[in-house]
This record gives C-alpha cells, structure tokens and sequence, in this order.
C-alpha cells in the first residue's frame, strides 16, 4: 500500500539566505586521515568516534581558482570579432599578419604539387596491393606451408588495401580544397 504525504514545507527567505551563507563554511570543511588497527587508511570529514582508529587532521593547500576569460562581442571563444558588421567567418583580427597573394599562390601551387605526387606514390602502392591480392586469392608462397599463415597474409593485404584507399580518398579531398 502506498502512502503520500501531502506536507510540503515552505522555505522562506531567511532560511535559504542562511544555506547560501553557509555553503562556503562546507568547502573549507576539516579532512581527517584515520587509520584502524589494521593498517586501513580511510579519510573523513569527521574524526572517529571509534577507539581502534587513531584519526589527525590533513593540511591541504588552499584551491586556487582563475575565472574564465570573457567571451567576445561574437559569442563564442576562439573567434574573432566580426569588422565591419559583417560575418565573422574569416575575418582576421586587426593587426594579424598578412601573406602577400603572390607568396599565397606559390605556397598553393607547392602543396598542390607535393599532394598529387603523395596521390600517384599512394595510387602505384594500391595498384601493387591490388595485383598481389588477386581477387581475394593471391598466389601461395614458399614459405606459406601452413595454412593459416597463407590466411593472415590475405587478411593483411585486405587491410592494407582498406588503409590505401581510405588515403587516397584523403589525398583527393585534401587537392580539391587548394586554391586554384
């Protein structure tokens, strides 16, 4: 059988007033460090009443707290303030350093360059990976007599081809996103 209570005691001011005030009186509590006959070390906030736990007081450091930086006028940390009264996306800050266009356009066409030559070295590697898989079925070596070996090597060269392709991908995301 359930029973419900319809008592609902009323908090007033004063009350409340005196669990706020006395909140910060909690957190600079006393730790104590017991310890029973046994050797068991427990700490508390209250010294044993028990008499096989001889218990002393802990000197703790006192916390030290910073508050967090502020927020600028755009909400969010880490981005700049929009100039202007225009998006904030890509705005840099007043006074950050510029690269001239031209220097710009060599840096793009340098990583463009190192880009397609990692693509052609990751695309040759996953061509070879591909022919010594066979399908699924890549010829057994000498030193394949067992079995299970013969399967490791297959599930290896599975992987490799996964891992290949995965940076291919990445490769051409990454030559697709440089400037022209």
């Amino acid at each position: 059988m359930e029973s419900r209570c319809s008592f609902r005691p009323r908090w007033s001011q004063t009350a409340v007033a005196a669990l706020l005030l006395g909140a910060p009186l909690a957190a600079a509590a006393q730790i104590y460090r017991c310890e029973n006959a046994n050797g068991v070390v427990e700490y508390s906030n209250s010294p044993a009443s028990s008499k096989d736990k001889s218990c002393r007081p802990v000197d703790l450091p006192s916390v030290t707290t910073i508050p967090a930086p502020k927020l600028p006028p755009g909400g969010q940390r880490g981005s700049a303030a929009p100039s202007g009264g225009q998006g904030g996306a890509g705005v840099a800050p007043a006074g950050f350093p510029r690269v001239e266009p031209g220097a710009q356009k060599s840096r793009d066409n340098d990583r463009r360059r190192i880009l397609e030559d990692e693509l052609r070295k990751e695309e040759g590697k996953l061509a070879d990976l591909r022919r010594e898989y066979n399908g699924g079925e890549p010829e057994r070596r000498g030193d394949e007599r067992n079995y299970q070996r013969y399967i490791d090597r297959v599930e290896r060269l599975k992987d490799e081809i996964a891992r290949s392709e995965s940076t291919v991908a990445s490769l051409r995301r990454e030559i697709g996103s440089v400037r022209d």
